[in-house]
């Protein structure tokens, strides 16, 4: 059977392609990045729920050093009652491929070659390091550095596409949790949770 490392967060993306891996018959093996965001622990437990209940549970890897003392709203969590929160609130510098060096690691370690991800061509406006753009020339770098392959299925795609995909599958949409804003609950307002739920209407979910 093959193997694949799946970069699991808890939202929506990443565990619709956890569903069609195994799907196909790939053995999963998922790994959750704490890096200090104010919301792992709900990601966390997300996490451990929605995957199928079939793979083995999800590692977690902390490395919650490398951005202490960020000031991005992902790490200090805003009061959002008083205070408003915009995309550049959300940066975190070099992110993305922070998480596809220790993924590439962490595989290798494993003896696994493919390495997985739920990124979308984002739409954000300080999200660089999620755009098809970088994506595509990531894969030049890793290509000539070592066997590990990062797959991302969804990077062309809109999060529309995504929802009708895990409504294909039976994922479990409503568990899932990709708020950027809060740590407890989704606040409907971060460029997240609104593009998710415009992605919802459009494919006519809610």
């Amino acid at each position: 059977m093959t193997r694949a490392l799946l970069l699991a967060s808890g939202g929506l993306d990443s565990t619709t392609v956890g569903y069609q891996l195994v799907a196909a018959g790939v053995e999963l093996v998922p790994l959750f990045f704490d890096y200090g965001q104010h919301c792992a622990e709900v990601e966390w437990s997300r996490v451990n729920e929605v995957l199928p209940s079939s793979i083995q549970p999800p590692q977690r890897c902390n490395i919650t050093d490398i951005f202490r003392g960020s000031q991005s709203r992902l790490i200090r969590e805003a009061d959002l009652w008083t205070e408003e929160v915009s995309d550049e609130d959300l940066y975190i510098p070099y992110r993305t491929m922070l998480f596809f060096a220790a993924a590439a690691a962490r595989a290798q370690t494993l003896g696994i070659l493919d390495v997985y991800t739920g990124f979308i061509n984002s739409n954000h406006a300080k999200e660089i390091d999620c755009t098809a753009t970088f994506m595509n020339a990531l894969d030049g770098l890793t290509s000539t550095i070592g066997s590990v392959r990062f797959h991302s299925p969804f990077r062309y795609s809109s999060k529309a596409d995504v929802a009708r995909t895990a409504v294909h599958l039976g994922v479990p949409i409503g568990r899932t949790y990709s708020c950027q804003a809060s740590a407890q609950f989704p606040c409907g307002a971060c460029p997240n949770c609104v593009e998710r739920l415009a992605a919802l209407r459009e494919a006519e979910l809610v």
